[in-house]
């Protein structure tokens, strides 16, 4: 059964109620449900529970309204239910793992969650093949499990600046799968030419030359940067990849941008090689 339309019914009374009291019972009865199964299939539906769900639509548009007005952001939280700056800097640190006080110095970009939406949107992108240089990287290594996470520690804290000496440039997010430990390592940071500052806490990385698919992700907004970057990755794994000619090659998959240009887009760098001619293979054996 398809309870999509049902629960967009609750989706629409929380929105409607985002800086007021919202009552379970309610989003079940918007929804003919009882309060039980409601719990069940939203859970089912968006991936999270609703109290989940709530509190990230709450904190996303608190991260949105930091950076559109000059209010105080104590002010916007209580407005959006977070009944003392305490709660509602242990809530924002936890989902970010920044300060809601380093993200309004910053603005940097944060991964936000946006309405809960059932409509299909068309998303393509077409990358450019070329064949790159090997160059070298002056990095970090994450600390987190999850890169956004990262990215946020980085861009709130100037780590990019620390290390350049001061110059804005480039920066790179790099993806290295680690057979030894079954998982991904990830490191942020900017080319070693560049790296002119406090290096203390960094490492080199060696980026092999050769063939690579570049995508550019679509020019968007604050908000919507990072889930445009996820938008971009799901297509490339779960589309490109399967449709195109040219297969992975194992080896660091990069992205760049540079935040303070607040441009919003960014280029996705994967090592390639063109798929074997199968029905060649198969004619000749």
């Amino acid at each position: 059964m398809d309870y999509k339309e049902h629960i967009a019914r609750a989706v629409k009374y929380i929105e409607e109620n985002l800086t007021g009291e919202i009552d379970l019972a309610a989003c079940a009865k918007a929804c003919g449900y009882s309060e039980y199964h409601f719990l069940r299939v939203f859970k089912e539906v968006a991936r999270l529970t609703p109290a989940d769900y709530i509190r990230k639509r709450r904190l996303s548009e608190i991260a949105k309204r930091i950076c559109e007005t000059g209010e105080a952001v104590s002010e916007i939280a209580f407005r959006y239910g977070f009944n003392s700056k305490e709660n509602f800097t242990r809530a924002f640190k936890a989902e970010h793992h920044i300060l809601p006080t380093e993200y309004k110095a910053a603005q940097n970009s944060l991964k936000l969650y946006e309405p809960l939406s059932f409509e299909t949107k068309l998303f393509s992108v077409t990358p450019e093949i070329v064949t790159l240089p090997g160059f070298s990287l002056t990095v970090y290594r994450s600390d987190e499990d999850y890169p956004p996470n990262f990215w946020n520690k980085y861009n709130a804290r100037k780590l990019s600046l620390r290390l350049s000496g001061g110059t804005p440039c480039l920066d790179f997010g790099v993806s290295i799968w680690n057979a030894a430990e079954n998982r991904l390592d990830y490191f942020i940071g900017i080319a070693t030419e560049e790296a002119k500052g406090d290096l203390s806490g960094t490492q080199e990385l060696t980026i092999p030359g050769g063939l690579y698919a570049v995508f550019q992700t679509p020019v968007t907004t604050h908000a919507d940067f990072v889930n445009t970057i996820h938008r971009t990755w799901e297509y490339i794994n779960e589309v490109w990849f399967r449709q195109s000619s040219y297969e992975r090659k194992c080896g660091p998959e990069f992205e760049c941008y540079q935040e303070q240009s607040r441009a919003f887009t960014e280029r996705i760098y994967i090592p390639v090689a063109r798929k074997a001619k199968t029905e060649n293979w198969r004619k000749k054996s």
